[in-house]
């Protein structure tokens, strides 16, 4: 199998190691074998690729989309390194508002896959970082909603907090005055 899977503190969450095939001329790895994915319970079909390019201290997050838009994600670092953390934002769960990270790198070709009903966000640790992510559907504004990336209640543990982040995301609310899953 060209895969490790890994379950986080949050079940649903998974982190995913690619078997890395190195050789002189450098590397080959498969980040995604729909057949090893569904074996591992990563069952949804993804319908877009992503593609972002962030510079050190930049923090995208944290991000979501509410029905009939739900995302899930299978987010990899291509170049430089990104700490991603993902947040479970289902009222119902008893892990709702707790959130796990994990560096992502070109060097560690890590992936990490967050399902739907999860908020997602990352910083940017090295000068320039670019990330992919494959998405379960399609953006979709009028279901595009977020959560302040350093609400108190949620508690995340950024590597840094000298970040840099839009407008648009600094003006998001906190978790308890969001919009999130039932």
């Amino acid at each position: 199998m060209p895969f490790s899977f890994s379950e986080t503190t949050l079940p649903e969450v998974q982190l995913i190691e690619p078997r890395v095939f190195p050789d002189d001329r450098g590397f080959f790895l498969e980040y995604y074998k729909k057949s090893d994915f569904v074996a591992n319970g990563i069952t949804e079909n993804f319908v877009q690729d992503n593609h972002s390019r962030s510079t050190r201290g930049v923090l995208r997050g944290m991000h979501y989309q509410l029905n009939p838009a739900a995302q899930g994600k299978l987010v990899r670092c291509i170049y430089g390194e990104i700490w991603d953390v993902a947040i479970d934002i289902r009222r119902s769960s008893s892990d709702f508002g707790k959130w796990v990270g994990y560096s992502l790198s070109s060097e560690n070709k890590r992936m990490l896959y967050i399902p739907p009903g999860f908020a997602h966000g990352f910083l940017t640790l090295s000068e320039v970082a670019e990330i992919t992510y494959k998405v379960t559907t399609e953006y979709n504004p009028k279901c595009d909603r977020g959560i302040i990336w350093d609400d108190p209640q949620v508690g995340i543990t950024w590597p840094s907090a000298d970040v840099l982040v839009s407008a648009k995301d600094a003006g998001l609310p906190p978790l308890k005055e969001a919009e999130v899953f039932s």
